[in-house]
């Protein structure tokens, strides 16, 4: 088996420093596996890639260390129960009875005109 090379040292050091510098804030330790999880599958051969994500890391890495950070945690919307990924008709589209009922928006009457025919 061959040495790992300089740059997948670098990219196990952060992996444990940012672990580390995670340990007392909550969700830090999961989001930082997860992230490192949602990478693993990369090329090696994307060194351009590989290069960015570290770069990122050590940033994030400053973060975690300057004292402001209290947690960590990601931006995402909750499913509902019945909501499937990519479920179209559930995300505020209305389907298309087929007894040919309106929505209410949908020529709730005639235009108004205004006496001054505009």
């Amino acid at each position: 088996m061959s040495r790992p090379s300089r740059l997948q040292r670098q990219v196990l050091s952060l992996y444990r420093e940012l672990l580390r510098a995670g340990r007392g804030k909550p969700g830090a330790e999961a989001r930082v596996r997860a992230e490192f999880r949602q990478h693993a599958s990369l090329p090696r051969s994307d060194m351009l890639r590989i290069e960015y994500l570290y770069r990122r890391g050590r940033r994030q890495l400053q973060l975690l260390r300057s004292g402001h950070a209290t947690a960590m945690g990601t931006f995402v919307r909750p499913r509902g129960p019945t909501e499937e990924p990519g479920d179209t008709a559930t995300q505020g589209t209305t389907r298309n009875d087929s007894d040919g009922s309106k929505s209410p928006c949908e020529g709730a009457g005639a235009q108004e005109t205004r006496s001054d025919g505009r």
